[in-house]
């Protein structure tokens, strides 16, 4: 079947691209000398696990239940940040991951007789550079972050103990989200100027993700050059954890037309829902692109594109067609593999999309279907 005869809504994995999108951030891998992990907070498809590992080194998580996912689906590479870490937790984590990265100095410390002797540990440090523009809440730099060590409290945890980096391999940063490595070579240089010292001796730094290695635009001679200095630098291994980059413009989302409301304009009521098939559209907030549309008033027909939820505010956003859209018709929004399947919720009983793979014909495979059982079985 095609993209015109799934069942909407559905998301569709492009296997095409996404295996494009892997080959080239295994090109960079092989000139940078360095490895990159497929950060899964951003993309968890495990069915699409064994494409990714033909090309990447791993896979990085954000807590227990992805690190299993990345032990047990991909089982390359596997490594762990959070925040913070429940005991229980950690206990399984430091025995199925290569990596495990602490948040401050007192969580390092409060669970050093878990991983001691375990697991290659890594510290977060906050280099309070920030190089993003607007959405501050977003910024792990902004002043009030909680992610990683600044160097004035880094400093005074070594002052009151001189001993409690003991057994940290490496350090990590993450300052970016979709951008590109200018933004990175003014972070790095001010890591390097801040925390070099300490990176001296260190068996790995991990510069986290962000990068939008697979878009266009993106200079990868300067980020090989960033890698390949830091290497020669500091004599250790590099990692990237892009989330993103995996699955940049990889997947969509199709969806049917069920109803057209005139209130002032023309509204198109869908059986997809920013809220709970694209959450980023509310919370960044973020207009997905549109196959043959544009923005509001730049074609010959504009409509505001909604939801079948009773939440008002479920608008995706306007935009404006050549044709007329009819009750019935197909949309079919880009860019949806990230963020999307691995947010998504079945607020007010809305059934969460089918997941389909297509190949490099054009022909869809479905992977998963959901049912109401799982929206009833998350609740009791």
């Amino acid at each position: 079947m095609n993209l015109s005869e799934v069942k909407t809504p559905a998301y569709i994995i492009d296997e095409k691209k996404l295996a494009l999108n892997c080959k080239l951030l295994s090109e960079v891998m092989k000139k940078a000398d360095c490895k990159i992990l497929l950060a899964q907070k951003a993309f968890s498809t495990f069915y699409e696990y064994p494409l990714i590992g033909k090309y990447l080194s791993g896979t990085t998580a954000s807590g227990l239940y992805e690190a299993r996912l990345g032990k047990e689906e991909m089982g390359l590479e596997n490594h762990c940040f959070a925040p913070a870490y429940k005991e229980e937790d950690l206990k399984e984590i430091v025995e199925i991951c290569d990596h495990v990265i602490f948040n401050s100095i007192s969580q390092l410390n409060k669970h050093r007789k878990i991983w001691e002797g375990k697991t290659s540990v890594g510290l977060r440090i906050n280099p309070e550079i920030s190089t993003q523009e607007g959405h501050e809440i977003y910024d792990p730099c902004a002043k009030g972050s909680r992610l990683g060590v600044t160097l004035k409290n880094l400093e005074k945890a070594l002052s009151e103990d001189e001993h409690c980096l003991d057994g940290v391999e490496g350090l990590h940063f993450h300052t970016l989200c979709e951008q590109n490595s200018d933004d990175l070579k003014t972070t790095v240089d001010v890591v390097f100027e801040k925390f070099g010292k300490y990176i001296l001796g260190m068996k790995w730094l991990n510069m986290g993700g962000g990068h939008h290695i697979t878009r266009e635009d993106y200079d990868i001679d300067l980020l090989v050059n960033i890698i390949r200095e830091t290497k020669e630098k500091f004599n250790l291994e590099v990692y990237l954890e892009p989330g993103e980059a995996i699955a940049l413009n990889a997947g969509y989302l199709v969806t049917e037309v069920m109803d057209i409301v005139d209130n002032d304009m023309e509204i198109l009521i869908l059986d997809a829902s920013a809220a709970c098939h694209m959450p980023d559209v509310l919370e960044m907030p973020y207009r997905p692109p549109l196959k043959d549309s544009g923005p509001s008033g730049e074609l010959k027909y504009t409509y505001r594109l909604s939801s079948m939820t009773c939440l008002s505010g479920d608008v995706i956003g306007d935009y404006s067609f050549e044709r007329k859209i009819n009750v019935s018709d197909r949309l079919v929004f880009e860019d949806m593999a990230i963020y999307s399947m691995v947010k998504n919720n079945t607020f007010n009983g809305m059934p969460l999309p089918s997941i389909y793979g297509m190949d490099e014909n054009g022909d869809c495979h479905l992977i998963k279907e959901f049912s109401y059982s799982d929206f009833k079985g998350r609740l009791s």
